[in-house]
Parts: C-alpha cells; sequence; structure tokens
C-alpha cells in the first residue's frame, strides 16, 4: 500500500435544476462542466453570463474604492501645475506591471513621471525612508505607491512632513494602523464601497487609470492579466473578467517587449493560456527581483526599441536561468537537511543560501515532505538569519510565529506564507518553539495537505472532446482552480522516472490511450506495481506533438490500495542497486546471501517469528524456497504490504534433476576414475562428461546421499558395492523435485496469478 501523499476532498454530487442546464447549454457547457461551475458556486444566470461572456461593462465603477476622487484630483492638479511625479513600485510581477500601467497612464495625460522600483536586497519590500529622502531632495512632488504603501509609515510621514504629498495604491493586507498619506486607494479599505477586494496591484493600479482616463484603458488588459495571474490573488468575479480581456489582448499585442518575452518563453500567441504567464511570463519579470533589479522589467513591458528589447531579454533570460539553478541547488541540500530531521515543522538554515528564491525553496520542501516549512540563509557577518516560510492550511504559520514575534528583527506574512529576519542565536529556539507549538495546539498533519476532487472519471471517458470542454471554465488559478479528476482502480503499463535528475514520472495508464506526467515525483515509479489497485489524481490536458493530439493527466496525487508485488525477477542487479531503507531481505538458501547489499538486513525463515514488523516497510524474497507456501505465509502473517519477488534460484528447474542415462555415465566414470577431485575440477568434469555443472554437483549430491560415494577433503571416492537402491529414495533427490515445482511456479507464473495466490487463504488452497 502506498498512501496518498494529500487528503482527498470529495465535492458534493448536486442534482442540477433543468433550468440551469439550460442556462450553460447556451454556452455549449455539458454537464460534467456544469456540475464543477456549480459547485463552484456560479448557479444564477447573470453569473453564468457573466462567467462565460463577459462585458467591458461588467467592471466595476473605480470611485466606488476608497479616496479615488481624492486620488484622480491631486492627480490631476500635479499634471496642471507640471510637478514632478515619483512612481515608486514593487520587484516582482505584479510590481512590475503595476508601475507600468501607472507609467503609461501618467504619460498619456501629460505628467512629468519618473519610476523607482526597489531592490529587495538594498531597499527591501515597501516605502523605503532613505529613497523618499533623495527623491525628495532631487525635486520630487509627489509619490504615487503602487503594489506597496499600506504599511509604509515611516517613509510615508516624512514625505507628508516635507509637503510631497503620498498617494497609496495597494492590495496587501490592512494593518491596524494606516499610514498618513494624502490618499489611501485600497479595494478592501474599511471606509470605502467597492464591491470586490482580491484586486492585485496591477487591478489597483488599473482602476485609477481608468478613473483618471475617464474609459476603460483597454490597452492596459494584458498587463493586468500578467500581473494578476503572477501574483495568485482569486481568480474570481472582476480578476476573472480582466485576466479573460487580457488574455485576448496579450494575442494580439503590439507591446514589442512582451511579443519578445513570449517567443523567449517559447509561447504561441495561438495557444497562450493563464497557464503562460504562470509558467512562462511571470517566472521571467520574477526572476528580475529575485536576483537583483526589477527595474528592466518596466522598460521591457513599455520599450518599442528593438535593441533595447533585445539586450533587456538576454538579460532576463539569463536571471531566470541563474534562478532556476538555484532554485535547483539550493533546494537539494534543504531537502538533503529536512530528510535527517524529525520535527512536525521543517526550519533549514544555511550559509549562503541565496536570499531571492528561499520562498520557492521553502514551498519545494512543502510539497515534497507535506511539512511546514521555514527555510533561512545564514549570514555571520550581519548576525542574522533570513527566509521564508511555506504552509498548509492546518497550520496558521502567522499565528503561531506572531505569538514569539519577540524572536524576529523583522517579521510579515499571513496563514500560509512568511518572511522572517532573526538573529543567528534565535534559530534552534524558533525550532524548538515550533515543535512544542504544534504538541501545546494539538495540531494534527496526519491527514495531509486537503486536495479537492471534482470529478471520478473512468479512462473510457476520457477524451479530447472532455478536455476541451473542461477547458471552457478556464482561466484557472486561485479560487478556480484546475478541477482535479479521480481515476481509480487502474492499471499501469508502464511507469518510470524521467527529467535530467530523474525527479518527474511518467506513467501509461490502462489501455494506453492515456499519459499521466507527475512533475516533482522523486523515486516514485517503483510504487506501482502491474497488478495493484492504482488510483490517480490529476488534471486533464492535452499533449500536442508532431501534429497529433492526445489526453494527458497532470498528476497531482497518488495511491495504491492493498498488496503491492513488485517484480524483480528479471533483474539483473549489483546487491549495491537493491539497497533500500527499513528493509528486510528473506533468505532462504543461505548461499544467496551474497546477493543481499551490504548493509541490508538479512532474516531467515527461522528469525520471521521474532521479527519487530513495526521496524520495516518492505520485505525483498531473495530467493525462490523449497516450498512456495513459505512465502506465503509471510506475507499473510506480516501486517506489511509491499513486497519484492527477486527470487534467484538454482536453475533448478531449467537442469532438472538429470536422466537416466546421465546418471549412468557418472556412475561409470566414478568407477574408472576411483577418485576425484570435486572441490576444483567439477568444471573440468561436466565438460568432459558433457553435463551442465550445476546438474552435476547435484547429481554427485545424490549420489553421496545415496552412500554411492564418500567425499573428504573435496575429494570424492567410490565405494566398491553400494547398496542398490533407486534414486528417488534419495532425499536430496526428492528436495530437488520440490525446488522445481517451486522454482516453475514462483519463475514463470505471471505477476498476477501470485498475486491473487499470495492474497488466498492457504486452507482453501489443501
Amino acid at each position: 500500500m502506498k498512501l496518498a501523499k494529500y487528503h482527498w476532498l470529495f465535492n458534493e454530487e448536486p442534482v442540477l435544476p433543468e433550468d440551469y442546464l439550460q442556462a450553460t447549454a447556451e454556452f455549449n457547457v455539458d454537464p460534467l462542466a456544469a456540475k464543477i461551475l456549480w459547485n463552484r458556486g456560479i448557479q444564477e444566470p447573470e453569473a453564468i453570463r457573466k462567467f462565460f461572456q463577459p462585458q467591458v461593462e461588467d467592471l466595476y465603477d473605480p470611485f466606488l474604492m476608497h479616496d479615488m476622487t481624492r486620488a484622480v484630483e491631486r492627480l490631476q492638479q500635479a499634471v496642471a501645475e507640471g510637478q514632478r511625479i515619483l512612481i515608486y513600485g514593487d520587484y516582482d510581477a505584479d510590481g512590475i506591471t503595476s508601475t507600468t500601467v501607472m507609467k503609461e497612464t501618467l504619460e498619456l495625460i501629460g505628467a512629468e513621471v519618473e519610476y523607482f522600483l526597489p531592490n529587495r536586497f538594498l531597499q527591501g519590500y515597501g516605502p523605503n525612508l532613505a529613497v523618499y529622502k533623495e527623491k525628495i531632495a532631487e525635486g520630487v512632488q509627489l509619490i504615487v505607491t503602487v503594489d506597496n504603501g499600506v504599511a509604509g509609515h515611516e517613509a510615508i510621514a516624512y514625505a507628508q512632513s516635507q509637503g510631497v504629498d503620498v498617494i497609496v495604491t495597494d492590495h496587501h493586507e490592512l494593518p491596524p494602523t494606516l499610514p498618513e498619506a494624502f490618499a489611501i486607494v485600497h479595494p478592501r479599505h474599511p471606509e470605502g464601497n467597492y464591491p470586490f477586494g482580491d484586486l492585485a496591484g496591477v487591478g489597483v493600479a488599473f482602476k485609477v487609470a481608468t478613473a483618471l482616463l475617464e474609459e476603460v484603458p483597454q490597452e492596459f488588459f494584458d498587463l493586468v492579466a500578467i500581473g494578476t495571474v503572477a501574483d495568485l490573488v482569486s481568480l474570481t468575479d472582476e480578476n476573472r473578467i480582466l485576466v479573460q480581456f487580457g488574455l485576448q489582448a496579450m494575442r494580439m499585442t503590439e507591446r514589442l517587449g512582451l511579443e519578445a518575452l513570449l517567443r523567449a518563453a517559447d509561447i504561441k500567441k495561438s495557444s497562450l493560456s493563464e497557464e503562460s504567464i504562470g509558467f512562462g511570463i511571470g517566472p521571467r519579470l520574477n526572476a528580475l527581483g529575485r536576483l537583483g533589479e526589477a527595474g528592466p522589467g518596466v522598460a521591457l513591458l513599455s520599450s518599442f526599441d528593438e535593441e533595447e528589447i533585445a539586450t533587456i531579454i538576454t538579460f532576463i533570460e539569463q536571471q531566470n536561468e541563474a534562478r532556476k539553478d538555484l532554485v535547483q541547488t539550493v533546494t537539494a541540500e534543504a531537502m538533503a537537511q529536512a530528510l535527517t530531521m524529525t520535527d512536525p515543522i521543517l526550519v533549514l538554515a544555511q550559509e549562503n543560501w541565496h536570499e531571492g528564491i528561499l520562498g520557492i525553496v521553502a514551498g519545494k520542501v512543502l510539497q515534497q515532505t507535506g511539512k511546514p516549512t521555514i527555510v533561512l540563509s545564514v549570514d555571520p557577518e550581519k548576525g542574522t538569519a533570513k527566509g521564508s516560510g511555506r504552509s498548509v492550511a492546518a497550520f496558521n504559520l502567522f499565528d503561531a510565529l506572531n505569538s514569539r514575534r519577540e524572536l524576529f528583527l523583522h517579521f510579515g506574512g499571513h496563514h500560509m506564507a512568511a518572511g522572517m529576519t532573526l538573529p543567528i542565536e534565535k534559530v534552534a529556539e524558533l525550532r524548538q518553539f515550533l515543535s512544542e507549538y504544534v504538541y501545546q495546539e494539538e495540531i494534527d498533519f496526519t491527514q495531509g495537505q486537503e486536495l479537492v476532487i471534482d470529478e471520478r472519471l473512468q479512462t473510457s471517458e476520457i477524451s479530447i472532446p472532455l478536455i476541451e470542454t473542461v477547458r471552457k471554465l478556464a482561466p484557472f488559478g486561485t479560487d478556480n482552480q484546475t478541477p482535479n479528476f479521480l481515476i481509480d482502480n487502474v492499471a499501469i503499463k508502464q511507469a518510470k522516472q524521467i527529467g535530467g535528475d530523474l525527479s518527474h514520472l511518467k506513467l501509461v495508464v490502462g489501455d494506453e490511450k492515456l499519459d499521466a506526467i507527475g512533475f516533482s515525483f522523486p523515486n516514485s515509479a517503483q510504487e506501482f506495481s502491474s497488478d495493484a489497485e492504482n488510483a490517480l489524481v490529476g488534471q486533464l490536458s492535452i499533449n500536442e506533438w508532431n501534429g497529433n493530439r492526445k489526453p494527458q493527466l497532470m498528476l497531482q496525487d497518488f495511491a495504491v490500495r492493498g498488496l503491492q508485488l513488485f517484480d524483480w525477477r528479471a533483474k539483473n542487479e549489483r546487491p549495491a542497486n537493491l539497497l533500500m531503507e527499513r528493509t528486510a531481505y528473506i533468505v532462504f538458501n543461505q548461499e544467496h546471501r551474497r546477493a543481499v547489499p551490504e548493509n541490508g538486513q538479512i532474516v531467515t525463515p527461522e528469525e520471521l517469528s521474532a521479527l519487530s514488523w513495526s521496524d520495516f516497510q518492505q520485505f525483498v524474497f531473495v530467493d525462490c524456497p523449497s516450498d512456495p507456501t513459505q512465502l506465503k505465509e509471510v506475507v499473510q502473517q506480516s501486517s506489511l504490504d509491499r513486497f519484492y519477488l527477486l527470487c534467484l534460484s538454482d536453475d533448478a528447474y531449467l537442469n532438472g534433476v538429470g536422466t537416466r542415462e546421465q546418471y549412468a555415465r557418472l556412475f561409470t566414470f566414478i568407477k574408472q576414475q576411483k577418485q576425484l577431485d570435486v572441490r576444483y575440477k567439477t568444471g573440468q568434469i561436466a565438460q568432459f562428461l558433457k553435463i551442465p555443472e550445476k546438474l552435476l554437483i547435484f547429481m554427485i549430491q545424490v549420489f553421496f546421499d545415496l552412500k554411492f560415494v564418500t567425499i573428504e577433503d573435496g575429494v570424492l571416492t567410490s565405494i566398491e558395492a553400494p547398496a542398490n537402491q533407486p534414486l528417488t529414495n534419495s532425499g536430496v533427490y526428492q528436495k530437488r523435485l520440490q525446488q522445481i515445482k517451486s522454482e516453475e511456479f514462483l519463475l514463470y507464473s505471471d505477476i498476477h496469478t501470485l498475486r491473487a495466490w499470495l492474497l488466498t487463504k492457504e486452507e482453501n488452497n489443501k
């Protein structure tokens, strides 16, 4: 049995009203997609219409947002008076696109504008007092923040005290006390009336642009889509509309920089989707701020200079490759630490880990271990450890850390993620505190993270048309996740690790009409046996290759139920390659001990009764017993359900027991020679008599057992007048006959037959 990594939650099976089915059918949505949509709360005709056929008029009035009128009037005043305006942005994809939207909007109305994106390693996130002082000294007269600002009390207070107004446009969590800015434009401001609170920073900037320009600036839809998808905000309501329009705009974009970015990411406009942003465009823009300056991102998106664009694209690709290399290296080092730790919350720390990618690494460790993870980069010169944490639904990371805020020099975050800086000497205390916190709060991690399953499917139901109708529910993202489907009791024809580091998994499912691909599933191929009850959970996609289109399952999780029987009978591996953790290697014939890996725990049948089953995860049957029921008894008496059949043999079945003619030839030869060296010369004797050496050795053992010969110090001597008796009187001969039957069954039965036999109670077989 292989348990699922996640805790599977199944959506309800609703009874869909006929008028609802009719309403969805108007948009060519079949009942399967309609059921998924119903479970996601889209149930009324107008909501269905907006979901599938949004209109620009469905966007909300920007002036419903707090301080929008005040912000617009102040910006208009600045333009009229020729005041210098600074846009203060952020270093991620949302901040880059927010800055670009605000910059181009202000330029459209004739503003004198410049922008500044902080460096996360120099200025950090949000309003920076030193930068504000520098810019004000240079003559800036109005500051507009985008994608930041609500926590920038000190810098904003300074600017306002110098007569420089600050307009905050932000979407992050509102602190208990807001800064004393000239205006705070925020979709969730308690004094506002905006109907949708989950806009990204670029969404807020877009609403300011709409208010300033007195119309919906559709030329910014492409930028809004990029920032919204990349920032992982809710893809519902107004954000869904913005992304739908944005994807359409991206397919027709006239932004030379964006076109170059699409080419660099190998994204075709015809197949562009939210995944293109999430896995292609977003990571490239984010790579800039993760490793250094994010400003080139704004220049790229707003430039029409092809030479400048080419230079920036080259730089972005270099940064993105460097980012991927860093993530791979640090993740490997972090996982090496994680695998040595038994703590319920992982706190991993090391020198020289790049601060810009620690959040990604924490997420990857969480994905592989299932444990909330904090990853810290240690700086001995500063005496600090700085990093990020990622968590699961069962553990509110912010609440836990906030209860010991005194440990940190800087700290912030929310339920599932946090960033922090603390003295090096506090790292061990943090690790201990989190372990105690889990115990004291009785937090249950046993069920794992939740994975919602939208529908059960058979492989026969999966088709290109089905996948295309599910795709109508896109764009997918936060709060409108790509549907997960359970394919249960499915046969796996082939399982193998793929990728440069073999960390990904490829399965051939059922009748081979469906492939499954799982990213970040290291060492998982070995979990599948073709006869087991396999359950796969994943997302449906279409794999297009050389003009062919084939359904594909993007694997999210899997489970294997019941007895897992792994067929290694055809393996020709060195012992070292068979080494596995918490494994018992059962040896029936002591001559086969040499096949067990060094440090592998060998167990004989006599030792099984005293074995502590809980010490092991699986058994390897190294060789064939003389009686197959010995193997069955082990399986049925143990509490384990993972067994590997190596089943080495002495080829009794292949060599048989020998013919009458072969025995006569050997007997005559022995009589002629009187004495034979059977310690070193069996090979030569076998060659002379034209009898396989293994069979010859067995025949000599039979003669010895029947007292036809004696053997002393490796020398065989013929007995002059042995008692006349049949070969079948030999116990060695009878044991060989039994071994032949055992090998015939265990080596040449298919794995399905063996599994069924192992699961059958022995009394039913007698």
